[in-house]
């Protein structure tokens, strides 16, 4: 399988830290983000999991469940979270703008169970480069961003040897969940609070609906084409 963006999300049943799950009901009207970590114990997806645990109120915020995956059993998964808890402090699980300390032993989002690495190989996750100590493939370092529609809205694939920056996922998921609202493109290195872009699409009669306090062109390109405009949102 190879999804691409607009792709319905599988449905899958899954086996996780917090029991058995149907993805999609599990995810109800919430956006979620599933990634994959090669393995359970190693030093780079500590850290990863530790801090997409702390930033567990700021997913909240905006409405987004996080779930992780690897190639390991729950039985892993529960002793490693104690790691996690331990090598990041305490972690907060967290509805809407309440959170709440997580007890010992529990974590802020459920991690899936893919010892038979069936999710892994549907998804195309699978590292070519990377493998356990039985010589057995991992996954590598994937991000799919799933809207209330369950649809893919954006996917990032890394390999095992790099981290991932969340503070970039933030980003990307600020950036889709205000494209879902408004029809704008956000620029290069946007962040919240930036202006936006008024693609050509938007025609300049449907300009003041959407934008009534006006936008920008950018008129003295040697083109002459005012196809760059700008609106604060």
């Amino acid at each position: 399988m190879s999804l691409k963006l607009g792709d319905q999300f599988p449905n899958f049943q899954l086996k996780t830290t917090i029991g058995d799950i149907q993805l999609h009901e599990w995810l109800g009207d919430s956006w979620g983000i599933l990634f994959s970590h090669p393995a359970d114990y190693t030093p780079v997806c500590t850290t990863e999991l530790s801090r997409a645990a702390k930033l567990a109120p700021d997913f909240a915020k905006r409405n987004t469940k996080l779930i992780g995956l690897s190639c390991d059993s729950l039985d892993n998964h529960h002793g490693w979270i104690k790691d996690l808890q331990a090598y990041s402090g305490p972690n907060f699980q967290c509805t809407g703008d309440k959170c709440k300390i997580i007890p010992h032993g529990e974590f802020a989002f459920p991690i899936i169970d893919d010892s038979d690495r069936k999710l892994a190989k549907e998804l195309g996750m699978i590292d070519p480069a990377e493998f356990d100590n039985k010589g057995l493939p991992l996954t590598a370092r994937a991000v799919f961003f799933i809207g209330p529609d369950k649809k893919v809205k954006a996917s990032l694939l890394y390999p095992a040897t790099t981290g991932r920056n969340f503070d970039e996922i933030l980003r990307l998921l600020d950036s889709l969940q205000l494209s879902a609202k408004l029809p704008i493109a956000t620029p290069v290195d946007w962040k919240v609070g930036d202006k936006v872009m008024v693609p050509p699409s938007v025609k300049d009669e449907d300009v003041q609906k959407f934008f009534p306090q006006g936008v920008q062109v950018k008129n003295d390109l040697p083109s002459g084409k005012g196809y760059i405009r700008m609106a604060q949102v």
